[in-house]
């Protein structure tokens, strides 16, 4: 089967690969569609992502496709259904899956990270993993799952209330999926802050009530003039210590400011501990998708979130080594690749 494997720091070539085995608990789906992540961009520039990896490796974790085989003890699926994953597999018996914090498992397997994933023709999957397409998700759609169950997360540690004032930085795909993740939770002001034009727009089609360029325009005081003089939450969507720094600057008193954006390994921010302690902040961050990967598909599927505006291009493998070597294509929009184009 044609495939992604990653050797080492930007050096991914697409091959022929073995078939996966399928065990007998497993099923081997046929990819229709597998998001382009942060995570992988990471790792393609040699850094650590959310879990080790050693090349060569498949990449890809955020995927969707037709189950084509099952094997002998599988008793949930069968041939024909369409599917995507949760990629993080917990063991369920070491210490923190038994205290209910199973992200944190000492066992865990990650699919397109410790083991391969699904920038590949077809990847064999534990049925645990597995969840069945709403009848109204595309291929497409089911692929955006993993990072709404991760946005998920982050959302139900922000904690946001009905009314609540709540600040985006960065409008990619994570940001905009916060965006309405805010909106439904009841906020009753959002504000993004982005400086491509396009995204912005986009983030007024999803519900922002002010979108704001930090790089040409005055954000605290296009805040005031919004009304936002309170903020009580700031999403750090972009992954820099700049914006981090910019998020707790922009924090209202008592506010949560969640780090949502992956940085570098060894980037460290500069916090003023007094201005932490004069407004009472809380500085948080989300790790992975834990317990939410069915209520990001039944949400995708009730058509209550647009997970479709940010996709940019759908594209085949080929396309991929580029893709995660230029951040300049990266800044027009979320890719998905289609091992079949």
């Amino acid at each position: 089967m044609r495939s992604a494997v990653f050797y080492g720091k930007h050096d991914l070539r697409i091959e022929d690969h073995e078939m996966p085995k399928v065990g007998p608990k497993d099923v081997l789906i046929q990819v229709k569609a597998c998001g382009v992540c942060g995570t992988d961009v990471h790792i393609y520039e040699g850094d650590k992502g959310a879990a080790e990896v050693t090349p060569p490796t498949i990449l890809g974790h955020e995927f969707s496709g037709v189950i084509t085989e099952v094997g002998s003890e599988v008793q949930h699926y069968q041939v024909g259904d369409r599917v995507c994953i949760d990629p993080n597999c917990y063991c369920g018996a070491c210490d923190p899956c038994r205290k209910g914090v199973a992200h944190y498992c000492e066992h865990m397997i990650g699919y397109g990270t410790t083991v391969n994933g699904g920038f590949a023709e077809y990847c064999a999957v534990d049925e645990r993993q597995v969840y069945k397409l709403g009848e109204h998700t595309t291929f497409e759609q089911g692929a955006m799952t993993e990072p709404v169950a991760c946005c998920l997360h982050g959302m139900d540690m922000c904690e946001i209330q009905p009314g609540h004032q709540v600040v985006i930085i960065g409008g990619g795909m994570i940001g905009l999926l916060q965006l309405q993740l805010a909106r439904l939770a009841g906020a009753a002001k959002i504000a993004l802050l982005e400086p491509v034009e396009s995204k912005r727009e986009v983030a007024k089609k999803l519900g922002a009530d002010v979108c704001i360029d930090p790089i040409h325009e005055d954000v605290k005081a296009c805040l005031k003039e919004a009304g936002m003089t309170w903020v009580n939450t700031v999403i750090e969507c972009v992954g820099r210590p700049s914006t981090i720094e910019q998020a707790i600057d922009i924090a209202g008193n008592k506010a949560v400011v969640m780090m949502f954006g992956l940085t570098k390994p060894d980037e460290t921010i500069s916090v003023k501990p007094f201005e932490i302690f004069r407004k009472e902040l809380e500085l948080k961050a989300s790790y992975i998708n834990p317990y939410t990967q069915k209520r990001a598909l039944d949400l995708i599927d009730s058509g209550r979130l647009d997970v479709s505006s940010m996709v940019y291009e759908i594209c085949g493998l080929d396309r991929l080594a580029d893709i995660l070597g230029k951040p300049e294509l990266r800044a027009k929009g979320k890719y998905i690749i289609s091992p079949e184009k």
